[in-house]
This record gives C-alpha cells, sequence and structure tokens, in this order.
C-alpha cells in the first residue's frame, strides 16, 4: 500500500526525470529508486546509529540538566490566564527544591526515556526491510505504471462505467495533493524552526532540523524539538532567548493547521472541511498511511453521492482536472476511454 501511494504521489515526478534522461524508463526508475533509498533507508539507519553512539551523552546531559538551578520565571508566564498562576506555583516549588530531590523524581523518566530511544533504535533492521520491500514493489509499479493504471481504470469502468473512471481519477489527485500538503508543511516547519534554532544558539540546529523533517513527515510535528529546544534554554538560564524560542515555536507549528489545508485544497477540487475530515480521520483510524487512504475514501464517496443525487452534474465540476476526451470518447468505445485516462492517471 505505501508504495502504491508513494508511486501515485511521485509519478509526475518520474515523468520528468524520464524526459531529463531521453525519455529511458529504466534510467528514470533506476534515478527514482535510488533517490527513495537515499531518502528513507539512509536517514533511518543513520539516526539509529547516532542515538545508540550518543547515548551515554544524552544520558550525562540529561543528569546534568536536572542538576542545575532553574532561572527565574519571566513575569510575563505568571500573568498568561487561567494557567499563569499554577505554572508559576510549580516552577517555585522545582526552583526551591533541592537538586537531589529534582534528580531522584526525573532520573528515572530520563532513563526510560533513554532506554525506549536505544530500543526502538535496535528495530531499525525489521524497518529496513519494510523499507526496502516497499522500493522494490515501487521500482516494479514504476516499470508497469501504465499497465497498472490500465487495468485500474478497466475494473473501474467495468464496475462503474464514466462514475468509476472519474473516482479513481479523483483518488489519484486526493493521493497527490495529500502528500504535497504533508511534505511541503514538513519542509517549511523544519527550515522555519532550524532558522529559530540557529538564531537562539540551541545547539546542534542541524540535526535537530533533520529531526524535525522526519517527525513533520510522521505528522508528529516540530513540537517536541522546538519546545524541547524552549526548556533547554529556560533550564540554561537563557531566559530572553527561551521566550523568544517560544514564541518562534508557536508560530512554526501553527503552520500545520493553515499551510497544509490550503495546499491540499489547491491538488484536489474538493471542499476543505472533507479533506481536513479525511486526513484527521484517517490518521486516527489507521495510523500514518491513513493521511492518504482517508481522503481518498471520503473523496470517492462524495463523488459518487454527488453524481447519484445530482445525475452527474455536480461529478462533471468535480472532476474538471480530469482530462474530457478520454471520457467521452467511453460513450463510443470503453476501451479507448482506459487507455487515455491511463495516460493521464498513470499510475
Amino acid at each position: 500500500m505505501w508504495a502504491t501511494m508513494i508511486v501515485v504521489a511521485t509519478w509526475p515526478t518520474l515523468r520528468a526525470v524520464e524526459a531529463w534522461l531521453w525519455g529511458r524508463r529504466g534510467l528514470a526508475v533506476a534515478v527514482m529508486t535510488l533517490v527513495m533509498l537515499a531518502v528513507l533507508a539512509a536517514p533511518l539507519t543513520l539516526g539509529a546509529i547516532a542515538i545508540i553512539d550518543r547515548a551515554d551523552d544524552v544520558v550525562a546531559w540529561s543528569r546534568s540538566a536536572i542538576s542545575r538551578p532553574l532561572p527565574a520565571l519571566p513575569a510575563w508566564v505568571t500573568s498568561l490566564p487561567i494557567v499563569g498562576k499554577t505554572i508559576a506555583v510549580e516552577w517555585t516549588k522545582i526552583a526551591s527544591a533541592p537538586s537531589e530531590q529534582v534528580a531522584a523524581r526525573l532520573g528515572p523518566h530520563v532513563r526510560d526515556l533513554v532506554r525506549w530511544l536505544i530500543a526502538e533504535a535496535g528495530n531499525i533492521g525489521s524497518l529496513l526491510v519494510q523499507f526496502l520491500l516497499t522500493v522494490a514493489v515501487s521500482g516494479v509499479l514504476y516499470a508497469r505504471g501504465e499497465a497498472v493504471a490500465g487495468g485500474v481504470l478497466a475494473f473501474a469502468e467495468r464496475l462503474a462505467g464514466n462514475h468509476g473512471v472519474r473516482a479513481v481519477l479523483l483518488s489519484a489527485d486526493a493521493i497527490r495533493a495529500v502528500a504535497l500538503g504533508v511534505v511541503v508543511t514538513a519542509v517549511v516547519q523544519a527550515v522555519v524552526g532550524g532558522i529559530g534554532l540557529a538564531v537562539t544558539g540551541v545547539p546542534h540546529p542541524v540535526l535537530l532540523t533533520s529531526v524535525m523533517l522526519v517527525l513533520g513527515i510522521a505528522q508528529i510535528g516540530p513540537g517536541p524539538v522546538l519546545f524541547g529546544s524552549v526548556i533547554w534554554l529556560y533550564v540554561d538560564g537563557q531566559s530572553l532567548w527561551g521566550t523568544v524560542m517560544l514564541l518562534w515555536a508557536l508560530v512554526t507549528t501553527s503552520f500545520d493547521n493553515i499551510l497544509r489545508p490550503v495546499l491540499i485544497k489547491r491538488g484536489a477540487d474538493l471542499p476543505l472541511l472533507l479533506i481536513l475530515a479525511g486526513v484527521i480521520g484517517g490518521l486516527l483510524a489507521f495510523g500514518l498511511v491513513g493521511l492518504f487512504i482517508g481522503p481518498v475514501i471520503l473523496a470517492v464517496a462524495y463523488t459518487l453521492l454527488v453524481a447519484w443525487v445530482t445525475a452527474g452534474d455536480s461529478l462533471d465540476r468535480l472532476s474538471s482536472s480530469a482530462p474530457s476526451a478520454p471520457l467521452t470518447t467511453t460513450q463510443r468505445d470503453p476501451r479507448h476511454s482506459v487507455r487515455g485516462a491511463a495516460r493521464s492517471f498513470t499510475p
């Protein structure tokens, strides 16, 4: 399933690479496969190795951070409505407690976190096998995309006529739109967040930017890195930069709710509320792959419902981006329709 989502989302890129390589499909497939290996396997392996190698450093840094006295709480935090006084009280309790007591309370949690990171890094083998299988299947789909798309469109046309073909085309648009929204938003958040880390003096901004990019694509978002950096700055006594980083983090994390829906809306001619419901519902129901499954299911269901209610008039407006020639030809020769739609949809 992941291979199908990746190939559908990146098919225009494959066609562009193929045109750049003098129309050689084999070379284009090889380039795309190598890029996928570099993007998926290499960062995962390097990240796991870095976590294992730096585990002792993380533990030592955590212990030193716990033993440091907390700086004075900024006045504006105390004045925050509802939560300000509560934060001030808890901050004062922690600041006035002996460092040994704080370390005794937080130490087990830090050790559990480090153990969890090392355990997850140890599962790198199974993850790499899954990624390699995904890359292999993607390579086959890249090489035989037109044939696969033709079969899917023929089945859809046999099942539901023109409406089935339009539903498949709209599904491809929805997958590409979600991929565009997710990836571009993750890149923007990682870059903006990385600039904030560099400006405020947080150590290892390049590494943390890479982590934010991975978290953004995984739909976790840059929040753990950014707000963790805010805590580090406050603990390190840099209250001013901590406040700047906090504001920067709030702005950066808000892109997720603004930029991503707009990009998805531009890629698929569907109601914005429907897209949001599909993304959120799919993520909750199916995990990360649900980001693509949810919008596709709702897009197809919505399209078929509109076609059934309005006898196809509204369906034509929803699928205005699909080429009209193959669909018109369907009324004369379904086989010509499938081949024409396959060229526009592939895969």
